[in-house]
């Protein structure tokens, strides 16, 4: 059995603008997203403290920031799928789950939020398809 681990960002404050909200609506301060990738367990149980035997997550966190402020997005689902179709260029992740919740929702409390789950099958087809 392969073992396999994973790389959790949680909480990543994205500076977004996403959706239309009509006068006196609640309109979310926060945009904020969790992941987890999951990875061969290669890249942890490493035999040398060298960047070169792990996944190298900073371009990626960087790549997603650039997403997030490229443009104004009607839906948190949009975004979602952008990242998603970012993480598919690392081969080194094996499936993934991606959840994005804004903040307040109303009455400048509540969150809300999606959540995706994509397997390695899917997340090939998204390779695929670049």
């Amino acid at each position: 059995m392969n073992q396999i681990a994973c790389i959790e960002l949680r909480d990543l404050e994205l500076q977004t603008h996403i959706g239309s909200y009509a006068p006196n609506a609640t309109i979310p301060k926060k945009h904020l997203l969790d992941l987890t990738l999951w990875i061969d367990a290669k890249y942890i149980l490493i035999g040398e403290d060298k960047m070169e035997h792990v996944f190298d997550y900073d371009p990626l966190i960087s790549e997603i920031h650039l997403l997030a402020e490229e443009c104004h997005y009607e839906t948190q689902e949009r975004l979602i799928t952008k990242i998603v179709q970012c993480c598919a260029k690392y081969v080194a992740i094996e499936s993934m789950e991606i959840g994005l919740r804004k903040l307040p929702v109303s009455l400048d409390s509540g969150e809300l939020g999606i959540r995706l789950k994509i397997n390695r099958t899917t997340l090939n087809e998204h390779r695929i398809a670049i």
